[in-house]
């Protein structure tokens, strides 16, 4: 017959501890305002968001990202489509063009695209920045518009219904398709710092959840 015994308080308190801290390493994160960030230096957090109106129908259009020393002189060389965001500790100036636009100065990082578009009568461009420990995972979700990566640091891995994409720092054209369901994780040695954007219908909310698809694992492989 087994005995069981009663372990004392501070052993019980220490196999709490350990338990949260591991949870702590794969916990799942939303996105929320970076003005609500209240200090939090991990998860993912929205900087800014442009109403965009009617786009071209049947045009090719391109995210590009251009950094520069000041806001003033980022803002000097907005387009009617162009956003300056302050993230990840640098001045970006985020455009939605063409793919021969370029910016009037700045550093012209990279360009992602052609971006490909859900049909709608008015878009928004949704930015973003996404900081994970190695482990982290968004929650299994989608976005009623296409969502596209910069990657400045460290890597990331994208589980869909149609495999797994992997994203390293300096890598461009990572995208997932409006609607398409997505888990995001953390990937590799070190902490994965990225540029978002989610450029979507603006009349529909930024992220659902997707309840109705069940990832395979495969970034975990």
């Amino acid at each position: 017959m087994a005995h069981w015994t009663v372990a004392p308080r501070a052993e019980i308190l220490a196999i709490v501890v350990a338990l949260t801290a591991r949870s702590a390493a794969a916990q799942t994160v939303g996105c929320e305002p970076a003005s609500e960030r209240a200090g939090r230096e991990l998860g993912c957090f929205i900087t800014a968001r442009q109403e965009l109106g009617a786009l071209p129908k049947g045009s090719r259009l391109y995210w590009h990202i251009d950094a520069f020393p000041s806001k003033a002189k980022a803002e000097a060389a907005r387009s009617s489509r162009s956003t300056v965001v302050q993230s990840l500790g640098r001045t970006w100036l985020f455009t939605i063009g063409e793919a021969a636009w370029r910016s009037p100065g700045g550093d012209h990082v990279s360009v992602v695209g052609p971006l490909p578009l859900v049909p709608a009568d008015s878009y928004a461009a949704v930015y973003m920045e996404g900081v994970f420990k190695p482990g982290m995972q968004s929650p299994v979700h989608r976005h009623p518009g296409v969502e596209a990566w910069y990657t400045l640091k460290g890597e990331q891995c994208l589980e869909t219904p149609r495999g797994k994409l992997i994203q390293r720092a300096g890598d461009s054209g990572v995208m997932v398709p409006g609607g398409e369901p997505m888990l995001l994780t953390g990937t590799g040695a070190d902490e994965r710092r990225s540029l978002v954007l989610i450029l979507q219908d603006a009349r529909q909310p930024r992220s659902m959840l997707a309840t109705d698809w069940k990832p395979a694992g495969l970034c975990s492989q």
